[in-house]
């Protein structure tokens, strides 16, 4: 089987030669259980948690006892922030919720080289050349995307070096640009193409190897 290529794009999005990628990465075999399941472990990674209630005991106010025990003819009361008072605490209150899901790194691996051979082999993963932005450009990287004609969502994956690649790319709606140690899978099977600089392309293939 022949190793999978990937368009080499200048500055203009037009295509300048092909370029051969690593078979074990953009060639690898798709397994769709585990993609869901890295996505979703990636996704649960994001959730804060925070929600949640107060008990009687974080309520505000309620120190004293609202009446004498005896003599009054009413229930009695101990705190104005029991349960079954208005204002009171939770009886049971929602808090402190983990919503870790366990997912092994050879199987992340796995995952993210289905998400990459899946672009690979569809013919929505490029290659850009970075040297042709020696400037930021906003109207340059559009035109690369035009000319590219690919379908947005786009990801654009550079170095932290390449910051005119970086620049010219983070304003354009639908386009997300990231550095190759935050390219997950979620952010590989979202974008509908995928565009990796050819310095940041090593480092893409390390992280999935």
């Amino acid at each position: 089987m022949p190793a999978p290529t990937a368009p080499l794009l200048d500055a203009a999005g037009k295509k300048a030669k092909d370029v051969t990628l690593e078979a074990s990465v953009f060639a690898a075999e798709i397994k769709p259980h585990l993609v869901h399941e890295t996505v979703r472990a990636e996704m649960n990674e994001q959730r804060s948690a925070t929600r949640g209630a107060k008990t009687r005991g974080f309520v505000s106010g309620g120190r004293s006892k609202p009446w004498r025990q005896k003599g009054t003819g009413r229930a009695r009361a101990g705190t104005t922030r029991a349960p079954h008072w208005t204002g009171g605490g939770v009886a049971f209150p929602t808090g402190g919720r983990n919503f870790e899901v366990k997912v092994n790194r050879k199987a992340r691996h796995a995952a993210l080289r289905g998400a990459l051979s899946s672009h690979a082999s569809n013919g929505t993963f490029g290659v850009l050349d970075g040297s042709g932005f020696d400037a930021p450009s906003t109207k340059r990287a559009t035109g690369l995307l035009a000319s590219w004609g690919k379908e947005a969502p786009f990801v654009v994956v550079a170095t932290d070096e390449e910051e005119n690649v970086i620049k010219s790319f983070r304003n354009i709606e639908s386009v997300v640009v990231c550095a190759p140690s935050e390219l997950n899978v979620a952010a590989a099977v979202w974008a509908r193409s995928l565009l990796v600089t050819e310095e940041a392309l090593e480092a893409v293939q390390g992280r999935a190897s």
